[in-house]
């Protein structure tokens, strides 16, 4: 094989790797290794984060024949890497995979190997294909550095200081030689989250929205990163996540056109927020978010088990909403979910003495208050013809 030039490279150890890692198993997207690397370390140094490969770009044919140079290797079944911990993984390319790939004509394998731009290649060591993983995954970094910032607020970050085994990293969700434009199809989003989080894929999965999205295929109905975010993604257990939910919810329930669609009512948000239970959100919410005031609409819909309550029995669905106020109003009789008016406006239809009611202030109240301004005027015209 030709010597290879300073950046041909070897991403392409890592192709036969699944998509995303699940817990207790090592995590994909590992592949060459490096002396001494450990957890956490950069086994290919990368560099800065101005170091941009788009600052020294090469035509679409350049990049071509640079990276079918590491095919021409890298195509052996045969050939593996082996860690110290006695693991292996396969250094053959998918070049199918690869050709797919979104990086495919934009980076040389270099851009991401980029201490494997000579041959033979220098020898490695590593524990194991996790400790490369997470040595090489800051080398995304170069070109994406704003998503790679905001990776550090959020809670997979916070979980890779305690528990790197099972804190996912970039290839762990986006893959290492097959990454996918990461928005389509939006059903893949959700499965990339499945196998870390696979009990809340399942309850996922089997709600209004999760049967909507993988068996309908309908890209109307939320996805994970909808609700969580992708990278800044918060911890959900904190009241600061609960007390944005009514606004996550709002962002689609809100939406006329996507609501006229399915024949469901905008008002869901705005009757939230002129009820009790929203009034108390709005005015209670501290600066800092630290205390949950209310309940949101995960406490009464349910959170990733959301059901459809469309031809559901009425006496059904009376019960569970009992049982969903019980869990903040102990003791809550049968009947206690009469006091709300749930999402509904009055009408003369539903709840016709509440719609009275309210009709009969909003002409009272305005002729009370011009009878007011009239009588003023009045008493100040008095005055001033008497003098």
């Amino acid at each position: 094989m030709r010597p290879l030039t300073l950046r041909l490279a070897l991403v392409l150890a890592l192709a036969a790797l699944p998509v995303t890692a699940s817990a207790g198993e090592p995590a994909p997207g590992a592949g060459d290794g490096n002396p001494g690397a450990t957890a956490g370390a950069d086994p290919e140094a990368t560099p800065e984060a101005t170091d941009d490969p788009a600052d020294d770009p090469i035509s679409e044919a350049e990049a071509v024949q640079a990276n079918q140079a590491c095919l021409d290797c890298h195509t052996d079944p045969e050939a593996r890497l082996v860690f110290d911990d006695g693991s292996s993984v396969t250094l053959l390319v998918d070049e199918a995979a690869l050709a797919a790939s979104v990086h495919r004509r934009k980076l040389l394998c270099t851009d991401c190997h980029r201490r494997s731009g000579e041959y033979p290649h220098p020898e490695v060591s590593l524990r194991s294909r996790r400790d490369y993983t997470l040595g090489q995954y800051e080398m995304c970094r170069r070109c994406h550095f704003a998503n790679y910032a905001r990776t550090l607020e959020g809670v997979h970050f916070k979980l890779l200081s305690t528990d790197p085994a099972h804190a996912p990293v970039c290839v762990d969700c986006h893959g290492s030689h097959d990454m996918k434009a990461a928005r389509r199809p939006r059903a893949a989003i959700s499965r990339r989250c499945a196998p870390c989080h696979q009990k809340v894929f399942d309850a996922y999965a089997k709600s209004v929205h999760g049967r909507a999205l993988l068996d309908e295929h309908n890209d109307d109905v939320p996805v994970c990163t909808d609700c969580h975010r992708a990278h800044d993604i918060l911890d959900p257990h904190k009241a600061a996540f609960a007390n944005q939910i009514p606004a996550l919810c709002g962002r689609c329930h809100a939406d006329p056109k996507r609501m006229r669609k399915y024949k469901l009512s905008t008002d869901v948000l705005g009757s939230y927020l002129s009820d009790f239970h929203g009034a108390t959100a709005r005015l209670g919410r501290g600066p800092a978010d630290e205390q949950r005031v209310a309940a949101v609409c995960t406490d009464c819909h349910g959170v990733h088990d959301i059901a459809s309550t469309h031809g559901r029995d009425p006496a059904e669905l009376r019960d569970n909403l009992r049982k969903a106020c019980a869990r903040c109003h102990e003791g809550a009789p049968r009947n206690f979910p009469d006091a709300w008016m749930p999402h509904y406006e009055a009408s003369l239809s539903k709840a016709p003495l509440v719609f009275l009611v309210k009709l009969f202030y909003w002409i009272f109240i305005p002729v009370v208050a011009l009878g007011l301004l009239l009588q003023i005027l009045l008493h100040i015209f008095r005055i001033a013809s008497n003098r």
